[in-house]
């Protein structure tokens, strides 16, 4: 696999060729990762909850994630590698250009927020100084408290509306990459044709560019729940390195996700 950059993303949206992404949080789970293909690695703040223990990933600090991105950074490969601003560390454009600093020199090659609208100036402020931004909509776990819970997001009108305008907004004001998560399957598929860069679903139906998961989900190492969107990979595999493969092979041969993964 040759190295992935933001440009090979967005051919592979154009070309209508799926791409893979999946989570990992030191050294060796990126190697297992990058060596399987995977395109994306998301150094994500989910490790709240799956390293620290933690019910959410509000606790999560900047320093934890910084030290988490050197770790897989090292041995992330061809892998385009994209790091979690964690909760309440870009309430400003300046707050959110040095916290993005940091994980960028960190190793990031792409920062991630969650929000919508909201963004747009400080997305368009870390574009104007080189730095890359994914954005976060749906269901976004930082946010957990004030929707209630983890619940899908988008099922009324006016939600919907308000996230298809903003994934347009956020796409003009510079926003690289896209992340949707437990929002309707057809209406990932209409914000994933509203715009021109990379879309990646997690419990968004088979119709985003690329889809994600947490890698202890995948290898049936979940805590607690297993979500819907959830499928246990390791059950016909021989071995880790079997498991992704076969996730890789799902999302290209469009198996993966299946309709009962999504939501409507």
């Amino acid at each position: 696999m040759a190295k992935v950059t933001l440009s090979i993303l967005s051919d592979m949206k154009k070309n209508g060729e799926k791409f893979t992404s999946l989570t990992a949080y030191d050294a060796t789970l990126a190697h297992l990762v990058s060596s399987q293909g995977v395109e994306v690695i998301l150094v994500g703040d989910s490790l709240g909850n799956v390293c620290q223990g933690h019910t959410s990933t509000v606790p999560v600090t900047v320093d934890d994630m910084c030290y988490h991105t050197r770790c897989v950074s090292a041995k992330a490969g061809d892998s385009l590698l994209i790091a979690d601003l964690p909760f309440a560390s870009y309430t400003s454009e300046q707050q959110a250009l040095g916290n993005a600093t940091r994980l960028m020199q960190a190793g990031a090659e792409v920062v991630k927020l969650e929000g919508e609208a909201w963004l747009v100036p400080i997305v368009a402020r870390l574009r104007e100084q080189g730095i890359p931004s994914c954005v976060h909509l749906g269901l976004t776990p930082q946010s957990v408290h004030v929707l209630g819970g983890y619940k899908v997001q988008g099922r009324d009108e006016a939600r919907a509306t308000a996230m298809i305008e903003a994934a347009i907004a956020l796409e003009k004001a510079g926003a690289a990459i896209l992340v949707l998560e437990c929002v309707p399957s057809v209406l990932a598929a209409e914000i994933t044709r509203s715009v021109q860069i990379p879309v990646i679903g997690i419990g968004a139906g088979a119709e985003t560019d690329g889809q994600i998961l947490v890698i202890y989900d995948l290898l049936n190492m979940t805590a607690g729940r297993k979500p819907r969107f959830v499928k246990n990979f390791m059950a016909e595999s021989d071995s880790t390195q079997d498991a992704v493969a076969a996730f890789v092979r799902a999302v290209k041969d469009r198996t993966f996700p299946a309709p009962e993964h999504g939501f409507e």
